[in-house]
């Protein structure tokens, strides 16, 4: 079996719960705070780490108390933490996450993240990996490693979030690119919004493709996803769920999907078990403690 080796941000979150999050000037008391692992490379790590296929993390943490306890993180949930490296002169990321109605708003304060440089990776690719990366850290590191990673004939996925500017050039290393709406929006120029049309996004995702993606994901919340290649349009209806928090869902899908490519699962199939993935993390607080095993994912897919 392949391994799923993400290359991506560790963040410690900074979650504060509230009956609604304040407008601009305001304070509201009553909130409940947890700190909980997060960061997008790291979330969809421990995703394929608990789902059974060997997972690797690579980025950088500071040489703080929060990048101690992200280290211990990894180890606990079977994910191989030693592509971690430590920038002493930086602070971990963090993430300050307001929950309020089971929606989440983010600012992150990247830290270490951005120190990440492609000359800390050591681990080679492999034929039959799935090297993940995304938004969180250089895109000069992401190109690289990228760029690697096809030359080994490892598969690429690219997690378009938060969406940046990017170069033209990046996409064409991408075999899958997955992102939502909004992300699907920005990077297309797309008017996309929760209520667009499925023909609408599909145009949008094709404008990637001509762009050099092999085959594109959109990840549509509660309407489940879709997926554009050259072999046509699949659409993944949602399930039901009851939302706590959907902090992670996203990171929750594509750690998935990339755990069921690298057991040789077709597309259809990995949309599937993604979309059943994400819905059981959304009925968690946070976001690297939400992400299930397989057993859940499992039965969530037996009541489907």
């Amino acid at each position: 079996m392949g391994r799923v080796v993400v290359c991506g941000s560790l963040n410690m979150d900074v979650i504060a719960e509230s009956a609604r999050r304040p407008m601009a000037g305001e304070t509201v008391l009553g909130a409940a705070v947890s700190f909980l692992p997060g960061g997008k490379g790291l979330n969809q790590a421990i995703a394929a780490a608990r789902l059974g296929v060997p997972a690797v993390m690579l980025g950088a943490v500071g040489g703080d108390l929060f990048g101690t306890t992200l280290r211990r993180v990894l180890a606990a949930a079977g994910v191989d933490g030693r592509g971690v490296r430590t920038v002493r002169a930086a602070t971990t990321g963090v993430a300050l996450i307001q929950v309020a109605q089971g929606d989440n708003a983010i600012t992150g304060a990247s830290g270490a993240n951005m120190a990440f440089r492609a000359a800390m990776v050591r681990e080679a690719p492999r034929r039959g990996d799935i090297w993940l990366a995304q938004f969180e850290t250089p895109l000069a590191t992401t190109e690289t490693v990228l760029r690697r990673a096809r030359r080994a004939g490892a598969r690429t996925l690219l997690n378009l979030a938060p969406m940046v500017d990017h170069p033209a050039r990046l996409l064409k290393l991408v075999d899958i690119a997955v992102l939502n709406e909004i992300e699907l929006a920005q990077a297309t120029k797309s008017k996309l919004g929760p209520k667009s049309s499925r023909r609408r996004v599909v145009a949008a995702c094709e404008i990637l493709r001509r762009r050099g993606v092999r085959t594109v994901v959109a990840t549509l919340g509660a309407r489940g996803a879709v997926a554009v290649s050259a072999d046509g349009v699949l659409v993944v209806p949602g399930l039901k769920a009851r939302v706590v928090d959907t902090t992670g869902a996203g990171d929750c899908f594509v750690g998935a999907l990339a755990a069921r490519f690298v057991r040789g699962a077709t597309l259809a199939d990995a949309l599937r078990y993604a979309n059943a993935a994400a819905a059981c993390a959304v009925e968690r607080l946070g976001a690297a403690p939400a992400m299930p095993s397989a057993r859940e994912v499992a039965a969530r897919l037996a009541r489907a």
